[in-house]
C-alpha cells in the first residue's frame, strides 16, 4: 500500500499524497471483494460435489441400498457442517497456536480478522465434508446408520482438521506455509489442494471401516473368487462424475483464495494465469487417467467399462490435486497415467486380499492421492513453486534438478497421515465393531437398508394402488446386531 500510494503521489505532483491514498485504498478494498467473491464461488463448487458424491454413490450401489446412501451423503454436509462450525475449523486454522493443533476460532468467534473472513470457513468445510463423503462410500451397503453418524461428525470435528493444521497452516510443523521458516526438512510439503489432506485422509478411513467389517455378503463365494455385486445405475455414476469434474475446478483452482495477486505489476501474468493453468493441469491428468483405464481394462477383462473409466478419471483428478500449481502441464500427463495404473493394480490387490470396497474409494482416493504427493516431489517447477510458494525455500522436484528434500517431506506427509488416520479413524471403528454398532444384521444386508431401516424402496415399481389390490404387502425384517 505504500508503494502504492508513494507511486501515485511522485505522478499526481506536490501536496497529493491524501489523494493517492484514497485512490490506493479503493483499490485496495475492491481486491479484497473480487477475493472474497472468488473464494465464495470456489466454496459453491466444492459444495456441489457433494451432489456429485450422491449420483455416483447411488449408481455404484444395488437398488435395494439407495435410499440409505443418499441419506448419509446428506447427512455428511448436515454433520459435517455443524461439527466443523463448533471445532473443526479452529483445531485447522486456529493460529497463532503449536504445530499440531489450531486452538482459536471456535464457533467462529473472532471472524473476520485479518486472516479469515466467513468464505475461508465456508471452502474449507466444503473440503471436510469431501474427505467425511469419501469414506462413506467404502463402508456403503452393510454400515449401521448410527455408524455414519458418529464416524462422520468425528472426522470433520477432529482428525481431518488436525491433518489440515499441519501442512496448511501458518505455524503447522510441516507446513509450507509457515511464518518462522522452521520448515520440514528446509522444504516443507507442498499439498496444493489436497491429495494427501483430503483423499489420503478419506481413502485410509474408509481402508480401516471397510477392513473392520468385512466384506459384502456374497461379494466373494466359497472358494474365495471375486463375485461382481454391480450398482444398479451406470446412468447416475457417469452423471455423478461429470458434476465431481466441474466441482474440481473450484477444488483445486480455488486454492489459491484469491485471484488478483501480482506476479509482475504491470504484467498480463499474474495469479490469474496461475489459476488458469492449474485447471489445465487437472483437466489433462483426469482426461489422461480416464484413456489409460479405458485401453487397460480392455486388454485386461475385454470390456469397454464405462464405471471404471469414472473412476479412472477421478483417480487422476485425485493425483493432481496436490500439485496441480506448481506442475507443467505436461507432466500433468504423466500424473494422469500413472494414477491410473495405480488405481488398477490397487483394485487387483484388493481382490486378493478379499478386500471390498464398492465405490473403490480407498483404492482411488488412498492410493492415487498418495501417487499425487509423490508425483508433486518429483515434478515440481521452480519458477511455479517460487511463485505459488514465495515466502518459503524454493526447494522443488527432484525430476526438475532440485534435489530430493521436497520429496522426502511429501513422503513424511504420507506415512504421518496413513498414522494418524489408522490410530484415531481405525480405533473408532474397531470399538463400534466391538460394541456392536457398526455392521448390520445378514437379514437385513440380504433384504436392503431401504426396506429394513428407511421405510421402503427409494424407486417406486408398481402403482400403490395396484399392491393393495394384489393384496401385496411389504413387511419389515427386524434388525438384530450382529454378534461380536
Amino acid at each position: 500500500m505504500a508503494t502504492c500510494s508513494a507511486d501515485l503521489a511522485s505522478l499526481l505532483g506536490p501536496n497529493a499524497t491524501a489523494a493517492a491514498d484514497y485512490i490506493c485504498n479503493k483499490f485496495s478494498d475492491s481486491s479484497f471483494a473480487v477475493d472474497n467473491t472468488y473464494l465464495l464461488f470456489s466454496a459453491y463448487l466444492v459444495f456441489s460435489m457433494q451432489l456429485g458424491f450422491a449420483m455416483l454413490c447411488a449408481g455404484s450401489v444395488r437398488a435395494k441400498n439407495t435410499m440409505n446412501i443418499m441419506l448419509t451423503n446428506v447427512l455428511d454436509a448436515a454433520a459435517g457442517g455443524l461439527f466443523y462450525y463448533l471445532f473443526g475449523f479452529a483445531f485447522a486454522f486456529g493460529s497463532p497456536s503449536n504445530g499440531f493443533i489450531g486452538r482459536h476460532y471456535f464457533g467462529l468467534r473472532s471472524i473476520p480478522s485479518s486472516s479469515f473472513d466467513y468464505s475461508n470457513f465456508l471452502y474449507q468445510w466444503a473440503f471436510a465434508i469431501a474427505a467425511a463423503g469419501i469414506t462413506s462410500g467404502s463402508i456403503a451397503e452393510r454400515t449401521q446408520f448410527v455408524s455414519y453418524l458418529i464416524y462422520s461428525s468425528f472426522l470433520t470435528g477432529f482428525v481431518y482438521p488436525v491433518v489440515s493444521h499441519w501442512f496448511w497452516a501458518s505455524d503447522g510443523w510441516a507446513s509450507a506455509f509457515r511464518t518462522d521458516n522452521d520448515f520440514l526438512f528446509g522444504s516443507g510439503v507442498i499439498d496444493f489442494a489436497g491429495s494427501g489432506v483430503v483423499h489420503i485422509v478419506g481413502g485410509v478411513a474408509g481402508l480401516w471401516g471397510a477392513l473392520i467389517e468385512g466384506p459384502r455378503i456374497g461379494r466373494f463365494d466359497h472358494s474365495g473368487r471375486s463375485v461382481a455385486l454391480r450398482g444398479h445405475s451406470a446412468t447416475l455414476v457417469v452423471l455423478g462424475t461429470f458434476m465431481l469434474w466441474f466441482g474440481w475446478y473450484g477444488f483445486n483452482a480455488g486454492s489459491f483464495n484469491k485471484i488478483s495477486s501480482f506476479y509482475t505489476s504491470g504484467n498480463y501474468y499474474g495469479q490469474w494465469s496461475a489459476v488458469g493453468r492449474t485447471a489445465v493441469t487437472t483437466t489433462l491428468a483426469g482426461c489422461t487417467a480416464a484413456l489409460t483405464t479405458l485401453f487397460g481394462k480392455r486388454l485386461l477383462t475385454g470390456h469397454w467399462n464405462v464405471t471404471d473409466v469414472c473412476n479412472g478419471l477421478l483417480g487422476g483428478f485425485a493425483a493432481i490435486t496436490s500439485g496441480c500449481s506448481v506442475v507443467e502441464p505436461w507432466a500433468a500427463i504423466i500424473c494422469g497415467f500413472v494414477a491410473a495404473l495405480v488405481l488398477i493394480g490397487c483394485n487387483k490387490l484388493a481382490e486378493k486380499v478379499k478386500f471390498d470396497d464398492p465405490l473403490e474409494a480407498a483404492q482411488l482416493h488412498g492410493g492415487c492421492g498418495a501417487w499425487g504427493v509423490l508425483f508433486t516431489g518429483l515434478f515440481a517447477s521452480e519458477k511455479y513453486v517460487r511463485e505459488v510458494y514465495a515466502s518459503r525455500p524454493v526447494r522443488y522436484g527432484l525430476f526438475m534438478g532440485g534435489g530430493g528434500r521436497l520429496l522426502a517431506a511429501q513422503i513424511i506427509q504420507i506415512l504421518v497421515i496413513v498414522g494418524w488416520v489408522s490410530a484415531t479413524m481405525g480405533t473408532l471403528f474397531y470399538f463400534l465393531h466391538k460394541f456392536g454398532l457398526l455392521r448390520i444384521s445378514a437379514d437385513d444386508e440380504m433384504a436392503g437398508m431401504d426396506l429394513t431401516r428407511h421405510g421402503g424402496f427409494a424407486y417406486i415399481y408398481h402403482d400403490e394402488d395396484d399392491l393393495h389390490k394384489n393384496g401385496t404387502q411389504m413387511s419389515k425384517i427386524e434388525s438384530h446386531p450382529t454378534p461380536v
